[in-house]
C-alpha cells in the first residue's frame, strides 16, 4: 500500500463548517472499554482510550446511549434522558469524556432518541395511569377495535404486533420496536418542548452535536390507517417484513420538528452538527427531505451500505445519483458498519480476502462524497463475532434465531492486547464474549505492524483530510461495471480520480490510460499493473491530475 499525504492549504476550510466532509469515529460504550472490572464498559473506559481514537486522525466520535436505561435494548429504551446510567460511570464522568475529547481536537456527538422512551420513563408511568392526566397525550394510545384486538394491522421492528395492551388506561399503546419502548407521541408540542430541554442539557454540557436514532419514526398517522401489505417480498423472518411501512412512520409533519431541532442546535452557534439515522424503504427521500435547505438537519444516514449482502460497483455508483448536490440538498454520511449490522469485512469477502477487503472498505469510504462514519473495530479489519446462543443479549437476534445473525456479533468487546486476559478489555469476563478471532488483531498488535490494517487507516484518513476533493468535492465520470467502479473527484483547481475493483478476481479498468500513467499516485491498494491495465483482486487506485 502507498499514500502520499501532503499538508492541506490553510485556507481550505474558511468558509467550510468541519463536519462536511468529516471523518467520525463511533464509540459503543458497552463494548469500548471496561475500566471498573464489571465487564460492561464505560465512560472512563472510553476516556482512557481516547488517545487511540484522536491517533486515526478521525475529526469526532459519536458515542452510543449511555442514557439511564433498564437496558432491554441496551440503551435505546431510555429512563432518564439527562443522567448517565451507573452502569457507565457519572455526568463528572461524561464532563471528563468531552473535556478530554476537546483537549486531543475531537468533537463530541452523542444519540438522541426522540421516538420512544422506556417504559420505566416517569413520563409513561404518568401517562398510562389515566386519560386524564397532565402527560396522558405524550403517548400513542388508542382504543381496541370492538373486538378487542389492536387499533391497527401495524408490526414492529422487532416482530408481533405494534400496540401492547395496558389495563391501566384499558388502551393500547404504539411501540414500534420493543413493547418496553413506548413510543411518544411527537405530535403534541409539550413533548416536543420536553424532548428539546433534554437535548439543551447536553449542549449545555458541551457536546458538539446529536445522533438522532430512527428520527423518522417519531411520528404516525393519527388516524391509524393500516399499513398495506407487500405483494411480492423476498425473505421475510419477521413480521414486519409483510407491510409497505407508509402509516406508523414518516408524517409529513417530522421535518418540522427537524427545524426546531436546528433552531436550538443554532442558538449554540454555526458549528453544532447534526445528523439522522433513516431506514426503510423510504430511506432516500426522507434522507433529502430532512436535511434540505438551511433550517433543517445537517446531514443524514440510511443503509445502503449497511444491510448490503455484496459490495458492487453499481450500489456505490448510487450514492453519487442519488446525492448529486443539487440546489438546496442536503449532505449525506456513509457507514459500511456499525452497532445494527453485521461487521462488513464478513458480508463482503471471505475470511482470507478480509485484510484487503477491510483496506478496501476504508480507502473506499474516504472516497464517497459525504460524511464518513468508522465504526470501532473497523480501524482493525475486525471480522463479525460467533455469538453461540447461549451468550446472545440482543432481543432480535434472539427473537429470529437462527434466522437472522443479529446484533451481538458486532457488539463483543474491543481487543487492546494480545496477552491480558479478555484482550485488554476488561479484568473479568465481558459481557459478549471476546472473540477469539479478534485477539491477534489488537490494537497492541498492529500498532507494532507497520503493515496492519490499522496503521493503514491512518494513513487513508489522512489522505481525505489532505485532498480537498476527497472531502468537499464534486463526483463526475462514474463507471460502474461489475467489480469495477470509478469517478473524478474535483475541488476548485484540484481534481482526483478514483479506480477501484471491488472483487476478488484480476480486472483491467476501462478507464482513460491517463489515469494510470500520468496522473500524480497518492494512494494505491494491492497489485496493479500500469502496463497491461490489470487491477488484482481488491487494488484501488488515487491519483491527481
Amino acid at each position: 500500500m502507498n499514500v502520499q499525504n501532503k499538508p492541506v492549504s490553510p485556507d481550505a476550510s474558511l468558509s467550510t463548517p468541519w463536519w462536511k466532509g468529516a471523518v467520525i469515529y463511533q464509540i459503543y460504550p458497552r463494548s469500548f472499554a471496561d475500566l471498573n472490572g464489571d465487564g460492561v464498559g464505560d465512560l472512563p473506559g472510553i476516556v482512557a482510550h481516547l488517545e487511540h481514537v484522536a491517533s486515526l486522525g478521525v475529526d469526532g466520535i459519536w458515542l452510543s446511549p449511555f442514557f439511564t436505561s433498564p437496558m432491554a435494548d441496551f440503551g435505546y429504551d431510555i429512563s432518564d434522558y439527562c443522567d448517565v446510567d451507573p452502569i457507565f460511570g457519572t455526568l463528572a464522568d461524561f464532563d471528563r469524556l468531552v473535556e478530554k475529547a476537546h483537549a486531543l481536537g475531537l468533537k463530541v456527538i452523542i444519540d438522541q432518541v426522540y421516538c420512544h422512551t422506556s417504559d420505566q420513563h416517569a413520563w409513561f408511568q404518568e401517562s398510562r395511569q389515566s386519560r386524564t392526566n397532565s402527560k396522558a397525550d405524550w403517548y400513542v394510545w388508542a382504543d381496541s377495535k370492538p373486538d378487542g384486538s389492536p387499533p391497527s394491522n401495524w408490526q414492529s421492528v422487532f416482530g408481533g404486533p405494534s400496540w401492547t395492551w395496558d389495563a391501566r388506561r384499558g388502551q393500547y399503546y404504539l411501540h414500534n420496536f420493543l413493547n418496553q419502548q413506548p413510543d411518544l407521541n411527537v405530535h403534541n408540542p409539550e413533548v416536543q418542548d420536553a424532548l428539546l430541554a433534554t437535548g439543551k442539557f447536553w449542549l449545555d454540557r458541551g457536546v458538539d452535536g446529536f445522533r438522532l436514532d430512527a428520527i423518522n419514526f417519531s411520528m404516525h398517522d393519527p388516524s391509524l390507517t393500516d399499513n398495506p401489505a407487500v405483494k411480492a417480498p423476498g425473505k421475510r423472518t419477521r413480521s414486519f417484513d409483510f407491510q409497505h411501512h407508509l402509516h406508523n412512520q414518516s408524517h409529513a409533519d417530522i421535518p418540522k420538528f427537524l427545524g426546531r431541532i436546528h433552531d436550538l442546535l443554532a442558538s449554540y452557534g454555526a458549528d453544532r452538527f447534526t445528523v439522522a439515522e433513516v431506514g426503510g424503504e423510504q430511506a432516500d427521500a426522507e434522507m433529502k427531505l430532512y436535511t434540505a435547505g438551511n433550517n433543517r438537519l445537517n446531514s443524514a444516514y440510511g443503509f445502503t451500505f449497511l444491510y448490503a449482502d455484496q459490495l458492487d460497483a453499481a450500489l456505490a455508483a448510487e450514492t453519487f445519483s442519488t446525492w448529486q448536490g443539487g440546489p438546496a440538498e442536503g449532505w449525506p454520511s456513509w457507514a459500511f458498519s456499525n452497532h445494527d449490522a453485521p461487521r462488513a469485512v464478513s458480508r463482503w469477502a471471505k475470511p482470507e480476502d478480509r485484510a484487503a477487503m477491510a483496506r478496501l472498505n476504508l480507502l473506499l469510504l474516504m472516497c464517497l462524497r459525504g460524511n464518513a462514519f468508522i465504526y470501532q473495530g473497523e480501524e482493525l479489519g475486525l471480522p463479525q463475532a460467533d455469538v453461540p446462543f447461549e451468550r446472545l443479549q440482543d432481543p432480535e437476534a434472539i427473537a429470529n434465531w437462527p434466522q437472522t445473525l443479529g446484533r451481538d456479533g458486532a457488539r463483543t468487546p474491543m481487543p487492546w492486547t494480545r496477552t491480558a486476559p479478555w484482550a485488554g478489555f476488561s479484568t473479568v469476563e465481558p459481557w459478549l464474549p471476546m472473540s477469539p478471532a479478534h485477539v491477534p488483531l489488537s490494537v497492541a498488535a498492529q500498532e507494532a505492524d507497520p503493515a496492519s490494517v490499522l496503521q493503514s487507516a491512518r494513513r487513508l484518513i489522512a489522505l481525505r483530510k489532505t485532498h480537498k476533493p476527497l472531502r468537499w468535492g464534486d463526483v463526475t465520470e462514474v463507471r460502474a461495471n461489475g467489480a469495477e467502479l470509478s469517478f473524478r473527484r474535483s475541488f476548485g483547481n484540484e481534481t482526483v480520480v478514483c479506480v477501484f475493483n471491488l472483487g476478488p478476481e484480476p480486472i483491467r479498468p476501462q478507464v482513460e490510460a491517463a489515469w494510470l500513467t500520468e496522473a500524480e499516485r497518492i494512494a494505491d491498494l494491492g497489485q496493479i499493473d500500469v502496463g497491461s491495465g490489470v487491477f488484482g483482486p481488491y487494488a484501488a487506485l488515487v491519483a491527481r491530475l
